[in-house]
């Protein structure tokens, strides 16, 4: 069993900065794909951001330059630096693991930037 735990989100200032972390426990994996997804009010969700099994990243067109993923913590821990926020990136954000077949989620965390 997988547990994503998620920490950081809050609300800020447009042009702020927030950092987003999530550390998978439970099984054994490696070779896995984390990231980070969002879901704003009305909208579906939305992939913001991935890290490869080869800790290459891949970044949704609206996000890049903005925010950077990384991997640490024997690629247990997924974080999402965000910075230069704007409005439009409120919503809900969603840690993911994909390991073995199976898709995992975290259970959300509230960013809010506020104009």
């Amino acid at each position: 069993q997988v547990q994503l735990v998620e920490s950081g989100g809050g609300s800020v200032q447009a042009g702020g900065s927030l950092r987003l972390s999530c550390t998978a426990s439970g099984s054994q994996f490696s070779g896995d794909v984390m990231g980070w997804y969002r879901q704003a009010p009305g909208k579906e969700r939305e992939m913001v951001a991935l890290i490869l099994s080869d800790d290459s990243p891949t970044y949704a067109l609206s996000v890049k330059g903005r925010f950077t993923i990384s991997r640490e913590g024997a690629k247990k821990t997924v974080s999402l630096q965000m910075n230069t926020l704007k409005p439009e990136d409120t919503a809900v954000y969603y840690c993911n693991l994909y390991s073995g077949g199976t898709i995992y989620w975290g259970q959300g965390t509230q960013v809010t930037v506020s104009s």
